[in-house]
């Protein structure tokens, strides 16, 4: 029992006898750090579409200019084409024909059917009827059925004539796809339009959430994580800072720049921000590997070199180091250091190599 509480004892006594002695001295950290690098980006709308005319008609009118707010399936403009509604007359009146002729086929087909039931029920009575007046009967039956068979299709076709006829109507009245704004107007009334004239009428863009492209060079396409926060600043409104989450990877490197697309969306609910405009982005870069930390006090600098103080046996040793990325009160260093590894928390160049770190000379 009692061996056992001395060991016990000495485990406990352990982590203050691994601790240095002089309060000045503190240990070099390892640990991943995150640093961000400015990259450029590029606003592009979310949805965008220029509107065409389908049939060649006339501008009758346009309901919206450049700035309008749009609502999906708003109308937009009105076109006018005089021998569309000529050709829908006719498509109707032809239609209206061929179904007077289904009609008449079909009541013909009727008087023909009942009289060949009457005769059917007269065959049944021996002598009643001749013998081949029931099967010439039967065929004129046929014929007649043939007939409104190839009426009914007539009917069909004239009927299919006449939707498609007003299915290109229907594209007289332009309406507009999507939530969005008018960032274009390229035609007034009068104007001709149509697939053999300039066919653009308008442009309609979705603002209210853009894509934010940002060419991530070679380097750092290994900080890219889909469904990351990143922040970003635009010219116009340098004193604000937005926010945008990544969404698309291209995962594919541009042969010329060695960049690689990523795109973040952003919600533009104020309206501040605009397609075309190239804001800064806040990028982070992982490092490879873990990076030592010192006190950025424990850091030396003189004309000459740059060093921190170790404790090598309880005597002072400079080790030349190189600064990299702070982090709060520590500064990345990279040098002939090790993790744990104890140095001067409070360092300057009066304590020279070899001095013992308590004030002693080695």
């Amino acid at each position: 029992m009692k061996r056992f509480n001395l060991i016990f004892f000495a485990m406990l006594l352990l982590p203050w006898l691994a601790r240095p002695q002089n309060a000045n001295l503190v240990a070099v950290l390892s640990k991943p750090i995150t640093r961000t690098i400015d990259l450029p980006g590029e606003f592009l709308p979310f949805q965008s579409v220029a509107i065409h005319a389908k049939v060649r008609s006339y501008v009758e009118r346009v309901l919206v200019d450049r700035g309008s707010v749009v609502k999906r399936g708003a109308l937009l403009a009105e076109l006018s084409a005089p021998e569309m509604t000529e050709q829908i007359s006719e498509a109707e009146a032809k239609f209206q024909a061929a179904e007077a002729d289904r009609l008449q086929a079909v009541a013909q087909l009727a008087a023909l059917q009942a009289t060949l039931d009457r005769l059917k029920e007269a065959s049944a009575t021996p002598g009643a009827i001749a013998g081949n007046e029931l099967v010439q009967e039967q065929k004129q039956v046929e014929a007649a059925q043939a007939l409104v068979n190839a009426k009914q299709q007539a009917s069909s076709s004239a009927s299919a004539f006449v939707r498609g006829e007003k299915d290109l109507a229907s594209y007289l009245k332009i309406t507009a796809p999507f939530d969005g704004i008018v960032t274009d107007r390229l035609v007034h009334p009068g104007a001709l339009v149509g697939p053999t004239a300039d066919p653009v009428l308008l442009v309609i863009q979705e603002v209210s959430h853009l894509r934010l492209v940002v060419s991530v060079p070679e380097e750092n396409v290994g900080g890219v994580s889909r469904g990351a926060k990143l922040d970003f600043r635009v010219p116009a409104y340098p004193e604000r800072t937005y926010s945008g989450i990544i969404a698309r990877i291209s995962h594919a490197l541009d042969e010329k720049t060695r960049t690689m697309a990523v795109e973040l969306d952003v919600f533009n609910r104020d309206g501040s921000l605009s397609p075309g405009m190239y804001p800064t982005v806040k990028w982070a870069v992982r490092e490879a590997k873990p990076a030592l930390l010192v006190p950025k006090t424990s850091v030396v600098t003189t004309t000459e070199r740059t060093f921190v103080i170790a404790d090598e046996n309880g005597h002072a040793e400079w080790i030349n180091v190189r600064k990299g990325t702070a982090d709060g009160d520590l500064v990345q260093v990279f040098g002939d250091l090790k993790p744990g590894e104890f140095i001067l928390r409070r360092a300057t160049d009066e304590t020279r190599p070899g001095m013992a770190l308590n004030g002693a000379v080695k």
